[in-house]
């Protein structure tokens, strides 16, 4: 059987994928997550090739945004992220993901879901995966979004029209605490980490303890089995550790190698997502990395490079920098996260409908 599905195709932020409305999708868990396999793969049995779908044949393209007005009182959109998981024929639906929602206020706007303002609208959007609110700004002169800007963010060529997304409540999204573990630091393996989400579970690791310098390029890091065995090994008992349970189908916690910065920012990340190296970092990725470097006692203590009191983190990563604005307080040890807000940039690559067997 075959079936067709309107849909939008987005670049947000180093990611893009398809944007479906809830409406149009089906409301059965299963059937629905095999609609999206075949529409990003060509086929519900997996195709890393993904020759017959919509995916780029990456995990930074076989990403999905399913949007709907809100339910909550505190919104005005519901965001569902949906990662396909390449090759594999599933999809994981733990996490949400930053870049895919720069996305989504353009997306409700185009459809008229939400009716722009001038010069700029705003939204708040419900991370429906996490539960976290994110306020999101878009640049809509004359009532329509503007693609086109001078934003240059790294990892994506060219500049665009910035958006500007605020995120709140994200503290323990996913693990229910800062650091899920109640430690700092956890020894496993004998390398130490620290484990923390905010927004995003991540696993933070000196790259020297592994004998690297953490200034490895991609591809040497992927060639490097020995090394993504044992990370992954540490990442599945950290999942354990993190109340993720068996995260041996998932795609949390990610794994974060850290160095001191050489471009000026406040530390130098090499990530993995989890089994393969990001070419840059993830949005809710890094907010996570920014938050242990003002924890006292984390993995970054004596690494980081920033000043004191300051709300901005440069956080390098192989294609430059990403930048995070955290807002926060401390009272003794503890610390207090109000936001944490990034500027993306986000295009309208394509829409219509994509036709799909079942």
């Amino acid at each position: 059987m075959t079936v067709s599905i309107p849909y939008m195709h987005f670049r947000g932020g180093s990611s893009k994928g398809l944007f479906f409305l809830k409406k149009d999708l089906p409301e059965d868990e299963n059937l629905r997550n095999q609609y999206l396999i075949a529409a990003i793969e060509g086929t519900t049995q997996g195709d890393s090739r993904q020759i017959d779908g919509l995916g780029g044949g990456s995990s930074l393209s076989s990403k999905i945004a399913i949007v709907s007005p809100s339910t909550s009182p505190e919104a005005d959109l519901d965001y569902f992220f949906v990662q396909v998981q390449i090759g594999k024929g599933k999809v994981s639906t733990l996490q949400t993901c930053g870049n895919m929602l720069a996305g989504v206020l353009p997306f409700a706007i185009e459809l008229g879901i939400i009716k722009a303002n001038s010069p700029t609208t705003s939204a708040r959007i419900n991370m429906v995966n996490t539960g976290g609110i994110c306020e999101v700004i878009v640049q809509t002169p004359s009532y329509q979004v503007q693609y086109e800007g001078d934003t240059k963010i790294d990892g994506v060529l060219g500049t665009s029209s910035p958006i500007i997304c605020n995120y709140l409540e994200t503290v323990g999204a996913t693990c229910g605490a800062l650091l899920p573990t109640r430690n700092s630091i956890d020894t496993i393996l004998d390398i130490e980490t620290t484990c923390i989400d905010n927004g995003m579970p991540v696993v933070i690791m000196r790259a020297s303890d592994f004998g690297l310098n953490g200034y490895e390029s991609i591809s040497e890091l992927e060639k490097n089995e020995s090394l993504k065995q044992k990370i992954e090994t540490i990442r599945l008992i950290a999942g354990e550790k993190m109340q993720l349970g068996d995260v041996s189908q998932q795609t949390i916690p990610k794994m974060c190698l850290i160095a001191p910065p050489i471009q000026g920012g406040v530390v130098h990340t090499r990530m993995f997502i989890p089994h393969v190296v990001h070419e840059a970092i993830g949005v809710l990725a890094a907010v996570s990395v920014a938050t242990a470097c003002i924890l006292p006692e984390s993995i970054t203590k004596n690494i980081t490079h920033f000043t004191e009191n300051s709300s901005f983190f440069s956080i390098e990563h192989p294609s430059g920098e990403f930048t995070v604005n955290l807002e926060y307080s401390t009272n003794n040890q503890d610390v207090i996260i109000k936001s944490s807000g990034v500027i993306r940039t986000a295009r309208l690559i394509s829409k219509g409908e994509v036709y799909i067997s079942i």
